[in-house]
């Protein structure tokens, strides 16, 4: 029984990963400018991280996990306040805002 049950779960990964791929959103900013926004890669970076493979996952678009981590941090914090919770996502999100900036300018100037 357990078996089946993950076999259909496993099928059904496949599935919605292979759908996924197959309906990404185009950027805007990149189909009326030809240049990469900020944000460009992330789709990708996330698929390849649902298959398990973090190496291409961070080549694809590096703030790929902190931003995963930013967002489940927001939903905790929303669900279950703490004290002082405004100066840490305050925190989070100017050091995660910055690893985004440096990692855009890297690949725009370096790469």
């Amino acid at each position: 029984m357990l078996s089946i049950i993950l076999s259909y779960f496993f099928c059904s990964l496949i599935n919605f990963i292979d759908w996924l791929q197959n309906h990404l959103l185009p950027c805007p900013f990149k189909a009326l400018t030809g240049i990469d926004c900020p944000g460009c890669g992330f789709q990708r970076s996330l698929i390849a991280l649902f298959q398990g493979d973090f190496n291409k996952s961070w080549f694809l678009y590096p703030p790929t996990v902190p931003l995963l981590i930013l967002f489940i941090t927001a939903g905790l914090f929303y669900k279950f306040p703490i004290k002082n919770q405004a100066i840490v996502f305050k925190v989070l999100v100017i050091t995660i805002g910055n690893f985004v900036v440096f990692a855009y300018l890297y690949k725009m100037f370096i790469l």
